[in-house]
C-alpha cells in the first residue's frame, strides 16, 4: 500500500481536481434530470438511458470541451514572457499565423475551466496547450456531434423511430474521434501521456475515455436491433401484401 501511495502526485487531490470531477458528476445530474422531465414511463429501459447518455455527452461537449476550444482560440501568452518555452506544451507552429505564442488552457491563467483542463493535462499533456489533432476532432465534437446528441435526445422523447439513424452516426463519430485522438499516442509511445501512477492512467486516461468506447458500443447494438425489427416489419406487410 506504501508504494501505491508513493506513486500518487501530491496534488492529485487538490481543489482544483476535486472540483473538476465534481463537475462532471454534476453534468450527469444534469442529464439525469432532463430525462425525468421530457421523458414519460413508457419509455424503454435503453432508451432511457440512451437519453442519460447523449443529455449528459451533449452538455460535456459544450461546456468543458466547448471551453478547451474557448481557450485553445482566445488565451494566449507570448513565448517572450516564459522563462522556459520548452516546458509548455506545445503549439502547433503558425497556430492562427502566429510563432510567438503559446495557447491552450496553459495560457487561461485563473479561468476555472483552464484550471480543469490543467488538471487533465496532467494525464495528457496535449491538453494544455494547442494540438492540431485534438483541435480538429474537439471542432467536429462541439460544432456536430454535440447538436446531435441534443437532436437525439428530443428524438428519443418524441419517440421518432428515425433517432436510432443519428445514434448509430453519433456512436460512430465518437468511436472514430476516440482512436484518431489516442493512435498518434501509441505510434510514439505514448510521448504526451504519463501513465506513471494509478490515478492518471486508470482513471484519467483509461476510465473517462472507454466511457465513450463501451456506451457507443452499446447504442449501436440498440439502435441496429431498433432499425432491424424495423426491417422485419416492413418484410412481414411485404409478405401479408403477397399473399393477397
Amino acid at each position: 500500500m506504501d508504494s501505491f501511495i508513493d506513486t500518487l502526485p501530491p496534488d492529485l487531490f487538490d481543489q482544483t481536481t476535486l472540483v473538476s470531477l465534481a463537475s462532471t458528476l454534476a453534468i450527469l445530474g444534469t442529464a439525469y434530470a432532463i430525462s425525468l422531465k421530457a421523458l414519460d414511463r413508457t419509455t424503454p429501459k435503453s432508451y432511457r438511458f440512451l437519453f442519460i447518455w447523449h443529455a449528459f455527452d451533449a452538455l460535456i461537449h459544450f461546456i468543458l470541451e466547448g471551453s478547451f476550444l474557448y481557450h485553445c482560440f482566445f488565451s494566449w501568452i507570448p513565448l517572450s514572457s516564459v522563462s522556459n518555452p520548452h516546458a509548455l506544451a506545445p503549439t502547433a507552429h503558425n497556430f492562427l499565423g502566429y510563432t510567438n505564442r503559446a495557447y491552450g488552457p496553459q495560457a487561461g491563467g485563473d479561468n476555472p475551466f483552464a484550471q480543469l483542463w490543467m488538471v487533465y493535462a496532467k494525464a495528457d499533456r496535449r491538453w494544455a496547450g494547442a494540438d492540431l489533432a485534438v483541435i480538429s476532432l474537439e471542432l467536429l465534437t462541439v460544432f456536430l456531434a454535440g447538436p446531435l446528441a441534443v437532436y437525439i435526445c428530443y428524438g428519443i422523447a418524441r419517440k421518432d423511430p428515425r433517432t436510432s439513424i443519428w445514434i448509430v452516426v453519433v456512436a460512430t463519430m465518437e468511436l472514430y474521434g476516440g482512436f484518431v485522438t489516442f493512435c498518434p499516442e501509441w505510434l510514439t509511445l505514448n510521448y504526451n501521456l504519463d501513465t506513471g501512477n494509478f490515478m492518471y492512467k486508470w482513471v484519467y486516461l483509461v476510465f473517462f475515455n472507454m466511457l465513450w468506447v463501451f456506451v457507443p458500443l452499446y447504442a449501436v447494438w440498440v439502435a441496429v436491433e431498433d432499425i432491424d425489427d424495423a426491417f422485419a416489419a416492413r418484410r412481414k406487410v411485404a409478405s401479408v401484401a403477397k399473399r393477397r
